[in-house]
């Protein structure tokens, strides 16, 4: 996800820190695509055969299901101080930053909020939701742990005095620092169905708070590698923390996975002299964009060096037991993970699929060695540390190959600075580098489609891609509205070595924006920019979330959903719209689909925002309360499935 926007500030996923020579294939694509007749329906030359691939639909399909499968009035583009959603359809503001989830709590009062306060409360910009049923291993579909991500903070939203931009986030003071690191993390909280909304259960036994100080486990081949141990932990198997938490996921065992991805600007020090280092250049831990080195040393690589390489790792946590350590587990990789989504293999393994959330970054998948057993979630404990981490190749002729980042195998060597696994997990990227994967477009949220089997890669937009430089899987530079690409695992199986690629969509406005493809019955509300988070309903259509409209296209961010199959094929259609400055973020659905939960992560954050001036109040409205970022539940009047 994007941090704030504001005039002397640079989005830490715009800089691109991947100095790939890959060569152009432009040209091999468009001689792919010109071999294939354009899919009917579809609007674009010369790229709806990609947008089709493998997953064509067939007149018979079309003339069965007709264009779309979604019924609801489509809502037109919007981009003002308040959400909308299409007509038929209530929202619920479900929670808010600094609703108390730990104790009864005071009434939010942000101008005198303490850490110590702000860790038993609902952190800030929210992020990745999840569910898990209560009692655990039910079908229950009134009742469950809802889990959120806690992203990063907008001080000048949070504190008062501060002013706008990024200088407001270096003036945050010692104590303002410190509610910064309870803001972010995570939070479980409880919530049950009330009539035809829901509610939080106050003081529920299983609420709990991560933040950025509380203790966690590091586990797999890299712990306790020399680039992980500091003056507090010279074993580097233990950790303070987490932040920059983005998407995530879930295991079949019932556990959550956070993702900790923009951690790099969370360090201060010599930054010219970190940044000549392997690990400061690849990973652009280069230099702050808040004040927490200045008031905490291990924020500071001048006195721990090694801090930075602590974090950029998925992090386990069982919402079922409050007082389990959160595990780091270092088998799946260090770098700038946006979601971690599972699939089975055909023999029972897990296999987990990350994006790495910055431009010219890879797409990665890791296979458990063992199966998963269902029936003892003991057993599954730690699954995820021992497997096979891959890095993503697409090929122009359509096939995908995943190439194992293994240490000892090809380049992978001791002579070229990989002497154990741990030093290839420590240092993903530069690992990855030696394979040649494809650099792709911020690749953020990857989901598989619970209907068909595929796995969906949303890459959100790259505005830094020259014309002359277009990758393997993207057929356009500069790509300022993203795209999303369709996978097909080889013989459905998600631990095969290769699979096909396709083209779903690509963002921007048909007939302004160059390339901007999706089927041609798209209406003016229907298209959308920059997608970013995605979720399948239990018919297997594709609901995506944005971030990045009102920049890039001067839309609010939202939610648009399509079919995956039939006619009506990536036929987007607008079904809700976000308060300025705001990101859609989190999309899930209730089991029955009766509810779509949202994640709306920093609203208000626009150009000159304050504090005492923010671009809106939502959702609260009131004189002198700041933007509150919120899980919103959206129902049907008078119940049914949302969509249809």
């Amino acid at each position: 996800m994007a941090a704030a926007r504001d005039d002397d500030y640079t989005d830490p996923d715009d800089i691109g820190v991947n100095a790939s020579t890959e060569p152009s294939i432009g040209a091999l694509i468009e001689r792919r695509l010109s071999r294939r007749d354009a899919l009917r329906g579809l609007a674009g030359a010369g790229i709806a055969a990609s947008l089709a691939g493998p997953f064509a639909t067939t007149d018979a399909q079309a003339q069965v299901n007709g264009p779309s499968s979604l019924t609801f009035k489509e809502l037109a583009h919007t981009l003002d101080g308040t959400q909308h959603v299409a007509e038929g359809y209530d929202m619920q503001v479900l929670i808010r930053w600094g609703d108390p989830i730990i104790g009864a709590g005071a009434d939010f009062d942000p101008k005198s909020l303490t850490a110590a306060e702000q860790e038993k409360r609902f952190g800030y910009n929210n992020d990745y939701l999840g569910l898990y049923p209560l009692p655990a291993g039910s079908r229950s579909g009134d009742r469950f742990l809802m889990v959120a991500n806690h992203e990063y903070t907008n001080p000048n939203l949070m504190f008062a005095g501060l002013g706008s931009g990024r200088s407001a986030a270096l003036k945050a003071t010692k104590d303002q620092v410190a509610v910064e690191m309870a803001s972010v993390g995570g939070a479980v909280i409880e919530i049950a169905r009330d009539g035809a909304g829901w509610k939080v259960v106050p003081d529920s036994r299983f609420a709990r708070r991560l933040t950025a100080t509380t203790p966690m486990e590091i586990s797999g081949p890299a712990a306790g590698n020399d680039r992980l141990k500091t003056s507090a932990d010279p074993t580097g198997t233990k950790v303070l923390g987490t932040f920059g938490n983005c998407a995530g996921g879930s295991t079949p065992w019932g556990t959550w996975l956070t993702c900790e991805e923009n951690f790099h600007f969370y360090f201060d020090g010599d930054a010219a002299r970190l940044a000549d280092t392997e690990l400061g250049k690849r990973y652009g831990v280069a230099r702050a964009t808040n004040a927490w080195g200045r008031h905490v040393d291990r924020f500071n690589f001048d006195k721990e060096p090694n801090e930075p390489n602590r974090f950029g790792w998925v992090v386990e946590i069982d919402p079922y037991e409050p007082s389990s350590p959160p595990v780091k587990r270092t088998a799946l990789g260090r770098f700038k993970h946006e979601g971690c989504t599972y699939a089975l293999a055909k023999d029972g393994r897990v296999v987990l699929y990350s994006g790495d959330d910055e431009r010219f970054e890879y797409v990665y998948r890791f296979v458990t060695s063992k199966p998963w057993n269902p029936n003892d979630r003991a057993a599954n404990q730690n699954l995820p540390d021992e497997g096979t981490l891959s890095v993503a190749r697409f090929n122009a002729d359509g096939k995908v190959e995943w190439l194992p980042l293994v240490q000892g195998q090809g380049p992978l060597t001791a002579a070229n600075g990989f002497a154990t696994q741990g030093d290839v997990l420590v240092k993903t990227r530069l690992a990855a580098d030696l394979l040649k994967p494809t650099p792709m477009d911020r690749p953020e949220d990857i989901e598989t489609n619970p209907v068909n089997g595929r796995v969906y890669v949303v890459l959100t937009n790259n505005g830094l891609r020259k014309t002359d430089q277009v990758d393997k899987a993207n057929p356009r530079g500069p790509n300022d509205h993203g795209h999303i690409i369709e996978i097909a695992p080889k013989d459905g199986d998600h631990a095969a070595s290769e699979g096909t690629w396709s083209i779903f969509l690509m963002g921007g406005k048909p007939g302004q924006d160059a390339g901007a493809r999706y089927h041609r019955a798209t209406s003016e509300n229907g298209w959308l920019s920059c997608p970013d988070n995605i979720a399948f309903d239990s018919k297997g259509r594709i609901w995506i979330a944005t971030d990045g409209g009102p920049s890039a296209a001067g839309i609010a961010d939202g939610i648009y959903a399509a079919d995956t199959v039939g006619f009506g094929r990536a036929l987007t259609r607008c079904f809700y719209q976000a308060p300025t400055g705001a990101e859609v973020c989190g999309p899930i659905f209730a089991p029955d689909d009766g509810t779509l939960f949202l994640a709306i992560q920093h609203p208000g954050e626009d150009r000159g925002s304050t504090f005492e001036k923010p671009s809106t109040r939502w959702p609260d409205f009131k004189d002198g309360m700041p933007p509150r970022p919120s899980v919103i539940a959206i129902t049907k009047k008078g119940g049914g499935q949302i969509g249809s």
